[in-house]
């Protein structure tokens, strides 16, 4: 047998056939020991759709490769109707999706390169459907890595958020129209690889219409959503988020419900922590190889004395779209996430920001292009999309105001705020940020959350809001930890509309708030680092040539002869030739939000991709473009799909759809 310190010489398989029960072909990309097969080792599976070939080649490059150097299997595979696979995809986080996902592990724990033990790894979707395939506990699933996740579907993902549509349900469901309906590479299916474009083409579902036909949490969300049974889910979870990220939310969330898991939260988007962004980063790649050989290969690795939540308390700074670091120490807690800190409340009143409750009298009533400052819902592309500085946004809601703080403040858990209101209109929604206001007024926002008024009860059964009625409703907001420095002060800024982020209710609304408080989970100030991780390392990086360089452009625009407002965003993600197999890709993305600031009913999205393959004498490209708005009643949808080989149109397909309103 190989000693834990022994780096093994690695083979790389590109296209591996899983063949499902149903005859279905699944294609992985296999990274492991060429001894395997007299010196059998783990697997470390990772399933997505966003293609191996083209799409995640940078991350699995940095990834894979040093797992397997040290004794796993490391197996990337394109789930049912992505990449290189046979079949259609339906939906995210099917059941179909799911089973599939148990039979490979089942198939990857037959192979007499492996031991047996199976687990899975990944961000995002592969980071969700972790969690969702652990609680049906396949036997050989001993341990899961989850980054960037959810364990509700409807209350924490590209959906909903506090029961207000997030745009990015449009945003996302236009990227996977584009992504899912894309070639296989046709070097690995000479034969069949036009077939089965076309076929995807004509099958792929416009996302957006089915999960804008589920405004509550249903049972479509409740499925795949591991908060309604923790207990399901055996495996060994090591949670992993940013607070630069949409997902940050299910790293306490799972340390506090879930046995022996362990949480991570650094200052990073939406990318792996050994090369996220804004760092410091830290060694991932070592922490989660302590995991592995734990759970994996029963080794003792002090993985169960590690503090259940590591968490990056980030300095408080000044406000920018983007940073490439974040000033700060590591906290720990040793038992639990922070649900057993203590809170200090402060009361929202005609004063200001309070230590003792007092009189208010407020009124809101947001223009709809409030939250031009609110950045993208979940930073991932690299570009300027993080919330920048509050005071444009402040000036358009209720802002109260806390005294000069005496002393430095670590703000560690998820504040809740607490409101008395009233609405002159049965649908509203309102939007809490908590900011830190520097000395010369600038203001960084900490953290926020949003809240359909109509779901203030909750989202399974949504009521409209009595009009002129006081009424008492609480939202959390997102966790954070944050450093406020003394002198500085702290800001609730609360407002009735958050465009672009949540899309608006159907009339102007005014809200009366007639008493409030915040509580704040105030951890004592921390001194200096509380644990230290190891550096980054990872393996070589992804071989390619660049044909066009990547570039991103984000801006606003005000039609001085409409009053129209407008976001404008162009993600060029460049085009590249990978110098391993030669195939080229390229991909840019296009979105546009309008609306007026006196007329919800003006709101308007729209959304283009453009995303281009090419092998030798094959040019192939895929445009995909849709468009979202609505009036009092209904929800209207365009799409279109086009596909052109060889600067040939060879399809096209238009889909129109109307969706009633339900409480939004």
């Amino acid at each position: 047998m190989t000693t834990r310190n022994t780096l093994r010489d690695i083979e790389e398989i590109a296209d591996l056939g899983i063949t499902l029960s149903d005859g279905c072909r699944l294609s992985a990309r296999v990274w492991r020991p060429v001894d395997a097969g007299s010196d059998p080792v783990p697997a470390i599976l990772e399933y997505l759709p966003y293609r191996k070939r083209d799409g995640t080649v940078v991350r699995d490059a940095l990834t894979h490769p040093w797992f397997a150097e040290r004794g796993y299997a490391c197996i990337r595979v394109d789930m049912r109707g992505n990449g290189d696979s046979d079949g259609l995809m339906a939906d995210e986080y099917t059941p179909r999706e799911l089973s599939d996902a148990v039979e490979v592990i089942d198939w990857l724990a037959a192979q007499d390169w492996c031991s047996g033990a199976v687990g899975m790894m990944g961000i995002s979707w592969g980071g969700f459907n972790g969690l969702q395939v652990a609680a049906l506990a396949p036997e050989p699933l001993k341990a899961v890595i989850t980054l960037c996740s959810t364990v509700d579907r409807f209350a924490d993902d590209i959906h909903y958020k506090g029961g207000c549509l997030l745009n990015e349900n449009l945003g996302w469901g236009a990227t996977m129209w584009s992504y899912s309906s894309r070639a296989p590479d046709p070097a690995l299916r000479p034969e069949d690889w036009r077939a089965v474009w076309l076929e995807r083409l004509e099958n792929e579902p416009f996302l957006p219409s089915v999960w804008l036909r589920h405004q509550r949490r249903d049972a479509y969300w409740r499925h795949g959503s591991v908060i309604e049974e923790y207990a399901a889910i055996t495996a060994k979870v090591l949670a992993v988020g940013g607070w630069g990220d949409a997902y940050k939310n299910a790293v306490p969330q799972l340390v506090e419900n879930l046995p022996g898991a362990k949480g991570i939260v650094g200052p990073w988007v939406h990318k792996y922590p050994h090369f996220a962004v804004p760092e410091p980063r830290i060694g991932f790649l070592q922490e989660a190889l302590r995991w592995w050989d734990r759970w994996l290969k029963d080794r003792d690795t002090g993985v169960e004395a590690d503090p259940d939540y590591r968490a990056y308390l980030m300095d408080g700074v000044r406000p920018a779209t983007w940073y490439t670091e974040r000033p700060g120490r590591w906290i720990a807690e040793k038992d639990g996430a922070t649900g057993h800190l203590p809170r200090r409340t402060l009361h929202l009143t005609d004063a200001g920001l309070v230590p003792a409750p007092d009189t208010l009298a407020a009124t809101v009533g947001s223009p709809q292009h409030c939250g031009a400052a609110s950045g993208e819902y979940c930073a991932i592309w690299l570009g300027p999309e993080m919330p920048g500085d509050q005071r444009g946004d402040d000036a358009l809601s209720a802002c109260f105001d806390g005294a000069a703080l005496e002393a430095d403040t670590d703000i560690v858990g998820a504040p809740r705020v607490t409101l008395t209101l009233s609405s002159d209109r049965p649908q509203a929604q309102i939007a809490v940020r908590l900011c830190h206001v520097h000395p010369d007024g600038a203001s960084t926002r900490i953290t926020y959350g949003v809240l359909n008024l109509s779901h203030r009860d909750g989202s399974a059964a949504p009521r409209a809001m009595p009009i002129d009625t006081r009424v008492e409703v609480a939202l959390d907001l997102d966790h954070i930890a944050y450093r406020v420095p003394k002198g500085h002060r702290l800001r609730v800024a609360v407002s009735s509309a958050y465009w672009p982020l949540v899309w608006p209710s159907p009339e102007p609304v005014t809200l009366a708030l007639s008493s409030g408080r915040v509580d704040l989970p105030v951890r004592d100030t921390a001194t200096r680092d509380e644990h230290v991780f190891e550096p980054p390392v990872a393996a070589p990086p992804w071989s390619h040539e660049v044909l066009r360089e990547n570039r991103s452009t984000r801006r606003q625009e005000t039609d001085l002869v409409t009053g129209i407002v407008s976001l404008v965003i162009e993600d060029d993600f460049g085009k590249t030739r990978d110098a391993g197999h030669g195939i080229v890709s390229g991909s840019v993305a296009r979105e546009r939000w309008d609306i007026h600031p006196d007329d919800p009913l003006s709101a308007r999205g729209w959304c283009h991709w453009t995303d281009e393959l090419e092998r030798e004498d094959i040019l192939l490209r895929t445009e995909a473009s849709c468009e979202m708005w609505s009036d009092a009643e209904t929800f209207y949808l365009n799409a279109r799909l086009e596909a052109w080989e060889n600067d040939k149109r060879i399809y096209d397909r238009s889909v129109e759809d109307s969706v009633p309103r339900d409480h939004l």
